[in-house]
Parts: structure tokens; C-alpha cells; sequence
């Protein structure tokens, strides 16, 4: 594969540049330590044409706004030392028309960093915090409760009715069917939630309150035996959405987190959470167009496995498990909440680490001026 360089001073230009075509088939910019475009690979010619060239004499720094969303995802990357992703990135580089991508960002020796995008068609019905057959689930949903649940439950009485006239060696099969009937009308109770398109009632809500209510739920529940460390903004102001609504979406997200952490073999189980203020941070609205800002960070972090790979690109799709027993609905549900909060889910896996975020709007009279 060959690509073009602009000029770029000092002995690590070479090698920044084979970084960027190595690391990335898809386009790739490769920033500097000092803010310059030092390198781009075929696919981004392609992608912006040649008004590349007019940024590589400039600082990117220079042409974008400091709450660009790219430049807190280049920020983020030097300053965790880790790979880090955006979804739905709204970009208008290089005299090219706006359009929405993946972005991924890869810090690299000298303070450079790699830019990888990954362009998608209808971005955004793809994105975690809108996931794909969502809309499926929903009618799926409202046929459940509405064909299954009622002959389901004349089956339960009559399964319990058998029971209790039933020989002793037959009792066992009877209860079989009380217990089956029982877990299938669990699974449509948890189906039918995506039913329910009504936008959530929302008001300002002190997110630290959310997590403390999370807290005090799994501290001597799912994590009574895990290490459990908090680290917070206290600084923050309010989020916009509603409160129970909040507090289901992040103990699903910290129940997973324990039952990841308690898959170490050394006992050593831990759970992070933290919260922070991100300003770069922007989620497309419903009418994906118009980028609505989510500045509340909230991660959830555990030491566990970590995420199959081949089950990271569809993680929020419904019915998608790392459990032998899962229904695969639980992240699921979560990224429907917290989209319909303006919301935006992603996360970040590796053995050992694995870190959910949550980015979420700041309540109207609490924006900062």
C-alpha cells in the first residue's frame, strides 16, 4: 500500500508513517505530537481528495474548535495512553461534504496519534446507543405479551392444578412446568420493556445520587466480595433524563461488571467507577442530523476476561450473551435508555480491562455559560 506524506520535520517521520499505513486499511491520519497532519494513507485520499494538502501546513488544532469531538477523542488517547473510540462522529474536514463515522484513535511513540475512521451508510441505526434489530425486538416485544403471556398463564394453573393431584413420582414433571412456564414468562416481561416507546419523563437528576442508589444495591449483592472504588467529579452538574430509568441502566451495567470481575481465577475482583467531564463530547439526535451535546462521562470498569472478540461489534445487538444462560437483552435494553436520554454508550476491552461509558446530556438550566 503507498500513500502520500507532507513534509514533516525530525527522525521519527518515517516511521510515524508506516504506523499509520500498517495500523490502519481503513483511512487514516496520522497527528503529531505538535498538532500537525504528518501522514495519510490512499483510502483518506480517497476519502477527502486533495484538499489534505491545505491542512498537512497547518495545525489540526488550528481548524478545528477545541469542542470538537475529534479533538477530545486525540486528548483522550494521549492522555489514557489507550486506544479510544467514538461512534457516530460527525466530520467536515477538507472542503469535503459532513458526514458521520467511527472513530478510533491510537496513541503512538512521541505523542503522535492515529486517526482511523470507519465510514458506515446509515451510521446511524448501527450505532451502540441505537443498535441494530432494535426495531425488530420492539415489535417482537408487543407480539410476546400480547399472543404468549395469556395462554402461558392457563398453563401455569393448569401445570399447578396437575400438582396437587398428582402422584408423588409425577409431581417432579408437574413442578418441570410451573418452573418452565415461569422463566418464559420472565423472558417476555424483559422483551416486552422494548415495547414501550414512550420518551422517558425526565428532570434534572444528580447523577452521583444514581450511582450511590447503584451502589448501596450491589454492595451487598452481586459485589459484597469485590472491591468497589468510586472516583468522582463532584463538580458535575445535574443530567436531564429520569431517575429510575438511570439506575436501571448502570446496575445492569456494574451486575455485569461483578459477574465479569468474579471470573478471576485470584479472587482479586474489582469494579471502577468513575465520572468526569468530557466538553468534546456530541451524540447525533433522533433526526440524525443535529448533534446535541453529552458531556457527562460515566465509566464502569472491571478486571475480568474481558469481551470475546468476536462478540465486541454486535455487543448491544438484542440477544448477543457472553452468558451461558442469557437471554442477551440486557445491553440491549441499556442502549435503548440510554438513547432515548440523548445518550450515548460505547466501551473499550482487553483481558483484564474492560470499561463501559456512558456519555449523557447536562439538564438545560445547568449548562454551563
Amino acid at each position: 500500500m503507498t500513500g502520500r506524506a507532507f513534509p514533516a520535520t525530525g527522525p521519527s517521520a518515517a516511521a510515524l508513517k508506516a504506523a499509520a499505513f500498517d495500523l490502519s486499511p481503513e483511512p487514516a491520519l496520522l497527528i503529531g505530537a505538535d498538532g500537525a497532519l504528518a501522514a495519510a494513507n490512499e483510502a483518506a485520499e480517497a476519502l477527502f481528495g486533495q484538499g489534505l494538502g491545505l491542512l498537512a501546513r497547518g495545525r489540526l488544532s488550528g481548524v478545528l474548535p477545541a469542542s470538537s469531538p475529534i479533538m477530545a477523542l486525540l486528548t483522550r488517547a494521549v492522555d489514557e495512553g489507550l486506544r479510544v473510540r467514538e461512534h457516530g462522529v460527525e466530520i467536515a474536514l477538507f472542503g469535503r461534504s459532513a458526514f458521520s463515522a467511527d472513530c478510533a484513535a491510537s496513541p503512538l511513540p512521541n505523542g503522535a496519534v492515529l486517526l482511523t475512521l470507519h465510514v458506515r451508510g446509515g451510521i446511524g441505526a448501527e450505532r451502540p446507543s441505537d443498535p441494530a434489530g432494535l426495531r425488530s425486538v420492539v415489535g417482537l416485544g408487543r407480539m410476546l405479551a400480547h399472543e404468549i403471556k395469556n395462554p402461558l398463564a392457563g398453563i401455569r394453573g393448569a401445570a399447578q392444578l396437575l400438582k396437587t393431584g398428582a402422584a408423588a413420582e409425577d409431581q417432579p414433571l408437574a413442578q418441570l412446568i410451573v418452573d418452565e412456564t415461569e422463566r418464559i414468562r420472565r423472558l417476555v416481561d424483559r422483551m416486552e420493556a422494548f415495547s414501550d416507546d414512550a420518551p422517558p419523563e425526565r428532570e434534572a437528576v444528580n447523577i452521583h445520587s444514581v450511582l450511590d442508589r447503584v451502589h448501596a444495591l450491589v454492595a451487598n449483592g452481586v459485589a459484597d466480595d469485590l472491591t468497589l472504588t468510586e472516583r468522582y467529579d463532584p463538580s458535575l452538574p445535574a443530567t436531564w433524563g429520569d431517575e429510575d430509568l438511570l439506575i436501571q441502566i448502570f446496575l445492569n451495567l456494574v451486575k455485569n461488571a461483578a459477574e465479569a470481575a468474579h471470573m478471576r481465577s485470584d479472587g482479586a475482583g474489582e469494579i471502577t467507577i468513575t465520572t468526569a467531564w468530557r466538553p468534546g463530547a456530541r451524540v447525533r439526535d433522533a433526526d440524525g442530523h443535529v448533534l446535541k451535546g453529552a458531556p457527562l462521562e460515566i465509566r464502569i470498569q472491571d478486571n475480568g476476561p474481558g469481551v470475546p472478540q468476536n462478540l465486541r461489534d454486535h455487543l448491544f445487538q438484542p440477544f448477543v450473551t457472553t452468558k451461558s444462560h442469557g437471554a442477551g437483552l440486557g445491553l440491549a435494553l441499556v442502549a435503548k435508555l440510554v438513547a432515548g436520554h440523548g445518550g450515548l454508550i460505547d466501551f473499550e476491552s482487553e483481558p483484564g480491562r474492560t470499561v463501559f461509558r456512558v456519555l449523557l446530556p447536562v439538564a438545560p438550566s445547568e449548562v454551563p455559560k
